[in-house]
């Protein structure tokens, strides 16, 4: 079977094919910006799914953290989580200063996070995924960023006090 993806930054599919080809065990081609992943099914999938993530703005490097079972790929509409119409205010929100706020969300969720258009990706362990979406979702929607990060580590120290319990 083959499977088709239209990217955008395809320089960055081109730049790294060899090194997807291999980790994933595929061959990648392409015709313009469409990209044909042909393999065994289950590498397909996760090579669409890379290739997906790669469209978000991505590296390849981090997109391919998804051939890691625990880890999962997670895109929000910024367009479904507000009415606002000042898309660009929202966008300039999420990244802030410098890019600090993206920063500042990655580390305290471990998850990577990327901002294309008006589509958030996340990158991260699946058990990590509900506190990114939910802190992103808070800054589109107004919350402010000390308050979302101040909520980010309570919820970390709390699960690092659980933790201990767990491993009797």
């Amino acid at each position: 079977m083959v499977q088709e993806i239209y990217i955008e930054n395809l320089k960055e599919v081109l730049t790294n094919k060899k090194k997807i080809e291999t980790e994933l065990n595929i061959k990648l081609t392409n015709k313009g910006k469409n990209v044909f992943a042909t393999g065994k099914a289950d590498k397909e999938f996760i090579a669409l799914e890379v290739l997906e993530a790669i469209n978000l703005g991505f590296s390849a490097h981090s997109a391919l953290d998804l051939t890691n079972e625990n880890i999962i790929l997670q895109t929000l509409n910024i367009k479904d989580l507000t009415k606002r119409n000042d898309l660009e205010r929202v966008r300039a929100r999420i990244i802030g200063t410098h890019g600090r706020t993206l920063k500042t969300l990655s580390n305290l969720t471990n998850c990577n996070l990327s901002l294309h258009d008006n589509q958030i990706g996340i990158i991260g362990p699946a058990e990590e995924m509900d506190d990114a979406i939910q802190s992103i979702t808070s800054l589109v929607q107004g919350s402010k960023q000390g308050h979302v990060y101040g909520r980010l580590e309570r919820h970390r120290k709390k699960k690092n006090q659980e933790e201990p319990l767990s491993e009797d």
